[in-house]
Order: C-alpha cells, then sequence, then structure tokens
C-alpha cells in the first residue's frame, strides 16, 4: 500500500501492545485505515491508548483473529515463527510488513526525518526536541518509543514537514535483523552514546558500532549530525559521516559547549556556548547530567531549523518529561517512590546521581529487577555493583524468567549481593515483587526515596509499594 493509499483498506498489527506497535496503530488510524490488532496478553499503557482509539484488540494470537482477510500485516519484532497468526500469514502470502517498513512508506517519504539515536537517552531527547518543534510552531510528526508528556501520546501526525522520529537500534522483524533506524531515511541525526547493549541480537561492542556507523552513513551531504562529545565509540561511528557533524558536551572545544550547570531542588540551569561564544541559558526541571546532555543535543540540532535559542529556551523551560523517566509515582509519608526504566548499569548510574542532585541529603534506596535481555546475563555483573552502589541501600529481585538464560550465562544477582556490601552498601535478593514490599516498606522512613529500576512491569511493584506504605502509616498515625 502506498503513502495516503488508505481508503478503508484494513491493517492487521500483531504484537500490537509493544510501545512502538500500539502507536503505529494509531498513526494509521488516524491515517484513515481500518485498523485491528492481537497479542498474548492486553497491558497499559497501550492497552488504555488502543482503547481511547477504538483500535480491537484481539487475545489470545489465532488464525481467527485474521478473518476477514487484511490487506496487510504488521509483525512486531517479538514474534517469531511458530505463532499461529504469522503462520496463517505466511501459508495465505497476505502482504507482510515489519514497523520500520510501514513507518517509512507511509510517513517518512513525504517529510524531513529527523533521527534521534544513541543507547541512551532517545526517549527523552527525541520528545524534547519535538517539544522544541513544536512550541516553534513547526507542527512536527513524531513517534517516540514513550509517553511524552508534553502531548500525553507517543505519537502524532501533524501537518508540518518534520517527522522526528527515535532512532531504535533494536532488530526489526524475524525476516529482518537489522536495526530499525536503517530504515528511517535520516536527513539529520543525534547521536548521543554508543555502548554494549541487547546482548541478545548483538555479539559485542564491534557489532554495535557497526549498526550505528551504517545509520551515521545514511545521513546525505546536506544533513547535519549532532554528537556527544569526548565519547570514543561515538567518534568511531562518525568516521563514516559525509554530512557536517557537530560535538556537544563539556569539552573546552566542543562546539556546542556546556557550562555553569546549577543543580536545584525544582529546577536545573546551564549556559551553552557555541563555537566559543555565548548562545542561549537554559533551564527545565529535570534533573540529572544526562538530561542536560540530552537537551543541549535537541536545542543544537533545532538551531539547524531555524528556531531561535529564545524559542528553544521556551520550550526547554516548559519540557514536563516521559512517563518512566525520573517519574515521581508517590510521595507516601514523606517517602518518595520514583520509577526510571534504566536498564544498563551506565543509565542506572545516571538515574542514581540525577536523583542525587535532586535529593542531595536523603537516604537513597535502589529496588532492582534484572529483567532486560542484557542484564540477565553476566555481561555487567561488576558495572553493575559500581552503578547500584551509588544507592545508599539496595533491593534486589531475582532474575526474570531465569530459564530463559543459559545458566553458565546467566546473571549472579548473589556475586551482585557480595559486591555490594563488599563497597559498604546493605543489600538484599528477593523472591519477586511482593516479598521486596513485605520486607522493605517496614524499613522506609520519611525523607527516604525509593528508585525502583525496570523496563517491565516488575510485578507491580509501582502501586503495591505505596499502598503498602500508606498502610503502614494509617496504622502508626492510629497507634
Amino acid at each position: 500500500m502506498r503513502a495516503g493509499d488508505a481508503s478503508q483498506q484494513h491493517v492487521h498489527l500483531i504484537g500490537i501492545c509493544g510501545t512502538a506497535m500500539a502507536s503505529l496503530a494509531g498513526m494509521l488510524k488516524q491515517r484513515g485505515f481500518k485498523v485491528t490488532g492481537s497479542d498474548a496478553a492486553v497491558y497499559p499503557p497501550m492497552s488504555d491508548l488502543l482503547a481511547s482509539l477504538n483500535i480491537p484488540v484481539s487475545q489470545p494470537y489465532s488464525e481467527a483473529n485474521l478473518k476477514p482477510r487484511p490487506d496487510m500485516v504488521v509483525v512486531g519484532n517479538a514474534i517469531s515463527r511458530g505463532n499461529p497468526e504469522l503462520e496463517y500469514v505466511l501459508d495465505e502470502r497476505i502482504v507482510l510488513r515489519s514497523l520500520p517498513q510501514v513507518v517509512q512508506e507511509q510517513f517518512l517519504r513525504t517529510r524531513e526525518s529527523v533521527v534521534v539515536a544513541g543507547t541512551h537517552g532517545k526517549t527523552t531527547t527525541t520528545s524534547m526536541l519535538a517539544w522544541i518543534f513544536q512550541t516553534a510552531n513547526k507542527n512536527p510528526s513524531f513517534l517516540i518509543g514513550g509517553i511524552a508528556e508534553n502531548f500525553g501520546s507517543s505519537f502524532a501526525v501533524k501537518q508540518g514537514r518534520h517527522f522526528i522520529i527515535e532512532g531504535d537500534e533494536y532488530d526489526t522483524a524475524f525476516f529482518d535483523k537489522g536495526p530499525k533506524f536503517l530504515h528511517y531515511l535520516p536527513q539529520s541525526a543525534i547521536l548521543t552514546s554508543v555502548e554494549f547493549d541487547h546482548a541478545d541480537i548483538y555479539a559485542d561492542l564491534d557489532a554495535v558500532k557497526l549498526a550505528f556507523k551504517r545509520l551515521v552513513n545514511l545521513v546525505p551531504r546536506k544533513g547535519t549530525i549532532v554528537a556527544q562529545d569526548n565519547d570514543a565509540n561515538v567518534e568511531e561511528c562518525l568516521t563514516k559521516a559525509f554530512c557536517a557533524v557537530e560535538r556537544y558536551g563539556f569539552e573546552k572545544d566542543s562546539h556546542w559547549r556546556i557550562a555553569g550547570v546549577r543543580y536545584g531542588p525544582e529546577h536545573t540551569t546551564w549556559r551553552v556556548h557555541k563555537e566559543g561564544k555565548p548562545w542561549a541559558e537554559l533551564e527545565f526541571e529535570l534533573a540529572g547530567e544526562y538530561n542536560v546532555l540530552n537537551a543541549t543535543a535537541a536545542a543544537a540540532l533545532a538551531s539547524h531549523y531555524e528556531i531561535a535559542p529564545t524559542k528553544i529556551a521556551e520550550a526547554l523551560k516548559t519540557f514536563k518529561s516521559v512517563k518512566r523517566r525520573l517519574e515521581v509515582k508517590a510521595e507516601v509519608a514523606g517517602i518518595t517512590i520514583i520509577d526510571d526504566f534504566a536498564h544498563h548499569p551506565t543509565a542506572i548510574a545516571g538515574t542514581l546521581k540525577a536523583v542525587r542532585t535532586r535529593w542531595p541529603k536523603a537516604r537513597i534506596w535502589a529496588i532492582f529487577e534484572p529483567r532486560s535481555n542484557t542484564l540477565r546475563r553476566k555481561i555487567f555483573e561488576d558495572e553493575l555493583v559500581k552503578s547500584l552502589a551509588l544507592a545508599d541501600a539496595v533491593a534486589i529481585a531475582s532474575v526474570f524468567k531465569p530459564e530463559a538464560i543459559p545458566e553458565g550465562q546467566r546473571l549472579e544477582t548473589s556475586a551482585l549481593i557480595r559486591g555490594l556490601k563488599k563497597a559498604g552498601r546493605p543489600a538484599s535478593e528477593f523472591a519477586d515483587a511482593d516479598a521486596i514490599v513485605e520486607k522493605v516498606a517496614p524499613q522506609l522512613r520519611p525523607g527516604e526515596v525509593v528508585v525502583i529500576l525496570s523496563n517491565g512491569g516488575f510485578g507491580g511493584i509501582y502501586e503495591k509499594l505505596p499502598q503498602r506504605l500508606r498502610t503502614l502509616h494509617e496504622v502508626a498515625s492510629k497507634a
């Protein structure tokens, strides 16, 4: 189906409750397609989004979900051979596409694609860039791997000529194991960082760097790449650039140099110098050095689209955040509970440092679930200890679905506990979220901050821990 050729054609999405898949479903519905979907389980927040869009979702997977026959099926990257719907699609020769293919065909071909990529920070940076463009009345379309709070959505299809998209390096589909971002036709790009991650699909750091080199190599001569300074991996990837490259960071010779950062209890402020000259004074409500870097990258690329520094500063000052990025979930009896998606040692360290800048005198708890395909492996055991040791006390859940990782490759949570205790940090392992809530909640005191670190549902701990604290507080008050 060509771009714009909707006319009530039927598109079915297998694995529709994934963040990107649900967003694509909404975009296709907005374009005028008839959209249906299926998943193994329906879960928020994307189930709520789909319900609000009146997109029917069937569960479980079944051939019956593909009757009547759709004109096209989009298969999510979590779907593999053996799925009954996928097998039916292949048997019946129904038109099959991956999510990135559809995004390219239906939305990017007719717009200027601005891609934000990197191991860390791409969701927040994409959200910032989209909000800057919106504040500057450029009416951008966007696709983000999270709910951008300023928009209350993870996607938008608008009338402006720019499409701002998060460039995911994860694989595309069962029939295309290359990274998604190679489909996104980048006219310009941000590269935040390059580290080893996604151990289930990348053999080593060199394989990760090769993927980013290919993205860099796609940007046309007239484009621009804004890349973080003082990162050897990023620098190596930039050797494949045929366009202008501008670095941002804290180095004295950074094209976009950050200076004078001040972390306050409610706001962060800093200055940006462009080619050695004062360019802008910026401020936002977010905490953490990594967010200062993210915002500076977004500001730098926005300037190439003729957005004035004053308008950029206005946008950042009103920027809220992204769901599950340092999101305060509850405050109970003086105890603050934060949800963060961090699932890499570097991201965990950045999150805990950011919390420390916002609550410098608080006792900080880290509650960690080894859930991602990388963190369930032994690869980052030593780095995890160093990152988690930035908290004052640590609770670790058992490895999520340990049977999926060969025993010799599996993370040993007992090794993390030993390492943390050696570093002088109280640390305990628990079977699951319920056990953590039961044991940790009574230990929490007013003024303390709890940071929950997981890229999944974590057994509902985000709701269970505040509720348990409320119950304990009510009992104590009555006593």
